[in-house]
């Protein structure tokens, strides 16, 4: 009896209306967090681009440059200018080896080779290589290294082009074992040491920063350590005023990586709008139905008044209209998971065409759970508390 005369008091046309706009913006938040964790990591992996918007500085080598070396370097005050500017998030220095390196490989039947080499680290959060071999400590007798992409792909399409040499790959590479040899203030020390990635972010040959500071220290020269190239991470790298500020200081920035910065930073403004637009119109269906429930209360509000006298409790009043509106936001959300999953299965079929498989639909379903949860709590204590008022 209860139900039937609470169902006269529902307008059909408010809940199609709630209805239809949670679906839209449900499926849009729920499309737009799972875009961003499929595209998340293959971007990093094949670009780069959704890494810190980071830059390599130094200063533009010049004709007076090459008698005094002195002008290359940065000075306390042009890094705490540097560090001080709008766009400039943090500044973080190579630091150089001051010490003599040499690397030999054994070639078998008695041969050897070697090479003279300098080594540079950076903060390992600049690294662009994931390696669970990057570490190192005073008790290590491995030694890890990261060399630039571009090495490898000057030998393969350079060097072993023009001599009929085999190419090689990435792969094969990191498993070539070859000794480094340091030395330096009357002490020697020899390391095991492999390549363990490939750098296309950082142009140096890289060692833990751990050893080059352990290193410097045992082997190196007393002198203060002087820094050439920094890494500029920029807060926005869309600002106009980074490439004036660059050029008038007559300092060198990879224009590329800054263009990638600035892709980077219009896609997460993109990917902000949208979501940004289906919480609103999430909010507007919130809003709406409560104020239909609203309506749908002051307009019965002597039927509440009149069932509360003969016995009813206010939990039993809100109890039908609680079911209703849970009932569809339940039936909305999982609505709106399936069509989220099926736009995903139509861009991931063309995204598999092109690159390697990605990740899976978990987004989908841990946000719509999330949000249904929420939905249906404020739902719930709305309802009561306004029958509550109302009775």
């Amino acid at each position: 009896m209860l139900s039937k005369l609470q169902r006269k008091t529902l307008i059909p046309a408010q809940i199609a209306g709630y209805a239809l706009t949670l679906l839209i913006g449900v499926a849009i938040v729920l499309l737009t967090f799972q875009l961003y964790k499929d595209l998340r990591p293959l971007l990093t992996q094949q670009t780069d681009v959704f890494k810190a918007h980071t830059v390599t500085v130094s200063k533009n080598v010049t004709i007076f440059k090459t008698a005094n070396k002195e002008g290359l370097y940065f000075s306390d005050s042009e890094l705490q200018e540097l560090q001080e500017q709008r766009f400039v998030n943090k500044v973080a220095k190579f630091t150089s080896s001051s010490f003599s390196t040499s690397a030999s490989i054994n070639l078998g039947s008695g041969g050897r080779m070697s090479t003279d080499l300098f080594f540079e680290s950076v903060p390992d959060e600049y690294i662009d290589v994931v390696s669970d071999r990057w570490q190192w400590d005073s008790n290590s007798n491995f030694l890890p290294i990261i060399i630039p992409e571009d090495y490898l792909n000057l030998y393969n399409f350079g060097f072993a082009e023009s001599q009929s040499l085999p190419v090689i790959s990435q792969g094969t590479i990191e498993q070539v074992s070859f000794q480094i040899h340091v030395w330096g203030n009357g002490k020697r020390r020899d390391f095991e040491s492999r390549i363990v990635g490939f750098s296309n972010k950082i142009n140096s040959i890289l060692v833990p920063e751990s050893f080059l500071q352990w290193a410097n220290e045992e082997f190196g020269k007393s002198e203060k350590q002087r820094n050439s190239r920094l890494l500029v991470e920029f807060s926005d790298a869309s600002d106009e005023q980074i490439p004036p500020y660059f050029e008038e200081r007559g300092l060198s920035i990879n224009q590329n990586e800054l263009e990638s910065s600035k892709m980077v930073f219009f896609f997460k403004m993109a990917m902000l709008f949208i979501f940004a637009v289906a919480v609103i119109i999430i909010l507007l269906s919130m809003a709406f139905i409560i104020m239909s429930l609203n309506l749908i209360i002051q307009k019965n509000r002597d039927l509440f008044v009149n069932l509360y006298n003969i016995g009813y409790s206010t939990k039993q009043i809100a109890r039908f209209y609680q079911l209703v509106v849970s009932v569809i936001t339940i039936a909305d959300l999982l609505l709106a998971s399936i069509v989220a999953n099926c736009i995903r299965g139509a861009y991931i079929k063309r995204l598999s065409s092109l690159f390697e498989t990605v990740g899976n639909g978990s987004a989908i379903w841990l946000t719509a759970t999330v949000v249904c949860l929420l939905l249906l709590a404020v739902y719930n204590i709305l309802i009561q508390r306004t029958i509550q008022r109302t009775v």
